[in-house]
């Protein structure tokens, strides 16, 4: 049952393209305990009349303000409890536990019975806990593991120091987003796989039906239902006031067609003319109604959804949208908040990060080092948003094979909760795979996890790691941190006359003629009031000195129309890191007329831009 009391922190649902109206929000008070010696096992932290000793406000980390405890330090392993109520009418299907993350390895009890375990400190996962819990209340509790040290665990910018330094910042513990209940029955919609292709004008779906027994879908004793919808602005709450625009029915009969456990639907409205694409600031999007009934009608589960018609084409020189080229103008988001850290302290901070950057006329950003939660690509749909999906591959040794195994499990979830959203126009699963204590990354690592994640989605660019070493990739993408423009023009000038590319590292890297774009530049220091800071190179003298060098900077790769991208760094300030375009609490750095001036370039109309549309 849905929730919204004040009370609690990040009230609103956490999984907006898969809604349910049966959840129940469990984020607010928890008992919670610091396990400094890993001990809480042999302790019997785990059973249910255990007494913690402090409470943390979830789903803030213990090391954010916002959870009330603010501590810093190392911490490698935390405990939570809390009860949760259970009504017997619930008992009547399944009841699953989601976690949105938990940062790293997370076991789970209820009652005092073990219920599960999960690696992986930024992708979702959930346990159904049906058999473990009863009518009346129950005690759930949470062990976290965290070993950001150990080389073994992706862990993002999270510092491997006892202070921030440098580009890495404070750590983040346990559990950081929303911890709900679903109330689902036996059989019900796990999952889908959502296609909108605007071309055809029509909607393919995949979905999975979950909790079905031997022989349980006969010929007529289910059937699978999709309608779609057009809407408004808004995603409203009530499907009925939706109007239909296709709808498409999956028999039970059409069972030995499925296929890994997936039914397949298509919905194709009438007259592709009607249907309006899904582009960067101008997001149509459409709802999706599914439902699962039995023999007589009866609605037995049911999911909203959305979607948004839109086509990736990636040509020799770039990304193509619905048919027109689109020239990326990135900035580079690390989803850091001072109160919060790693957690947003509402949904509309998320919602305003993207504003904040779309007003500097940026049409997308590389979300850096970080699996960003649901609700903020949902705001990325909503807005028309270009990201790029990034694992927090920094902390983790990919020097030998061995990488692969605590890398892929994660990623691949990561991949099949985001799937499905227009916003997403690429993957981007490793930033910069420097080599560690003098050995050289493993190539294999890289190689596979490109070749999985294209096979797990075809439909987007796929770059193997950001910056170096590259070994198969969609896009050739150089980082370059040059602060004199005319230098800067110097890098690219061959390129831009049709020459080769600038290529960083040659020795361990070359341009294969793919699309070419600078995914991170810029990066300059400015902050007058802070002494400790860095950003990038000499740190400019004024706000017109800075805002000179933004202009030629970008100017360079607009005007080459061998470029089909860039990403400044960065949309804010991170801690000690002082080379935002907004301070870390997102106020203004600069007066008016400086943020009008990297507007203006930043609308500048690309060279790459006036390539010619693609006729579909």
């Amino acid at each position: 049952m849905s929730t919204t009391e004040q009370s609690i922190p990040r009230p609103e649902y956490p999984r907006p393209q898969w809604q349910r109206k049966n959840w129940q929000n469990l984020n607010g008070r928890w008992s919670f305990a610091f396990d400094p010696g890993n001990s809480g096992k042999d302790r019997g932290f785990s059973q249910a009349d255990h007494v913690f000793g402090q409470e943390i406000r979830v789903p803030f980390c213990p090391e954010s303000r916002l959870s009330g405890l603010g501590q810093t330090d190392f911490t490698q392993a935390v405990w939570y409890q809390r009860p949760f109520d259970i009504g017997p009418e619930a008992l009547a299907g399944r009841i699953l536990l989601h976690f949105g993350a938990v940062d790293y390895h997370c076991e789970i009890w209820i009652n005092g019975a073990a219920g599960g375990s999960h690696d992986g400190g930024y992708s979702s996962f959930s346990f159904d806990i049906t058999a473990l819990v009863r009518a009346g209340t129950n005690i759930l509790t949470v062990y976290a593991f965290d070993d950001l040290r150990g080389g073994c665990q992706p862990s993002g910018k999270q510092s491997p120091r006892f202070q921030s330094s440098g580009c890495s910042y404070t750590r983040t513990t346990g559990i950081w987003q929303t911890v709900w209940l679903e109330f689902v029955p036996t059989a019900y919609l796990a999952a889908a796989d959502i296609s909108a292709d605007y071309f055809k004008g029509e909607v393919s779906l995949a979905v999975e039906i979950a909790g079905l027994g031997a022989g349980q879908m006969k010929e007529g004793s289910l059937s699978l239902t999709a309608g779609l919808y057009d809407l408004p602005g808004e995603l409203p709450d009530r499907p009925e006031r939706w109007q239909e625009i296709a709808a498409a029915d999956f028999l039970a009969a059409d069972a030995a067609r499925a296929h890994a456990g997936y039914h397949r639907l298509t919905l194709k409205p009438a007259g592709k003319a009607a249907i309006r694409p899904w582009t960067p600031g101008q997001p149509q999007l459409y709802g999706l109604l599914i439902e699962l009934r039995d023999a007589s009608g009866k609605i037995l589960d049911q999911v909203r959804s959305y979607t948004g018609f839109r086509n990736l084409d990636l040509l020799p020189y770039g990304l193509y949208l619905n048919g027109r080229p689109v020239f990326q103008r990135l900035v580079l988001d690390q989803g850091f908040y001072p109160e919060g850290i790693y957690t947003a302290p509402s949904d509309l901070d998320l919602k305003s990060d993207i504003e904040r950057s779309m007003a500097l006329g940026f049409n997308g950003a590389r979300l850096h080092e970080k699996v960003f939660e649901a609700r903020f690509l949902y705001w990325a749909d909503r807005l028309g948003y270009l990201v790029w999906g990034e694992q927090a591959n920094w902390g983790l040794n990919i020097d030998t094979g061995d990488g692969l195994i605590h890398f892929l499990p994660e990623w691949l979830e990561v991949l099949r909760r985001d799937r499905n959203h227009p916003a997403i126009i690429g993957w981007c699963p490793f930033n910069e795979t420097w080599d560690h204590n003098g050995r050289r990354q493993c190539d294999e690592v890289l190689r596979q996890v490109y070749q999985v994640t294209k096979i797990v989605d075809p439909s987007r660019p796929v770059i193997d790691t950001s910056g170096n070493f590259h070994v198969a990739t969609d896009i050739f993408d150089v980082h370059d941190y040059e602060q004199d423009p005319a230098v800067f023009a110097g890098h690219y000038q061959a390129m831009r006359e049709g020459g080769a590319p600038y290529v960083t590292f040659a020795d361990r890297q070359h341009d294969e003629g793919q699309p070419y774009m600078v995914s991170e530049y810029g990066g300059t220091w400015w902050n007058p009031n802070c002494q400790n800071g860095w950003g990038y190179g000499h740190n400019p003298q004024s706000e017109t000195e800075l805002a000179g060098r933004y202009e030629g900077l970008t100017r360079v790769l607009l005007d080459n129309p061998h470029i089909c991208g860039f990403c400044y760094t960065q949309l804010t300030d991170v801690e000690q890191e002082q080379n935002g375009l907004y301070t870390y609490d997102r106020q203004l750095k600069f007066s008016p007329d400086i943020y009008a001036r990297i507007a203006a370039v930043n609308r500048t109309p690309a060279a790459f831009e006036q390539g010619p549309a693609l006729l579909k």
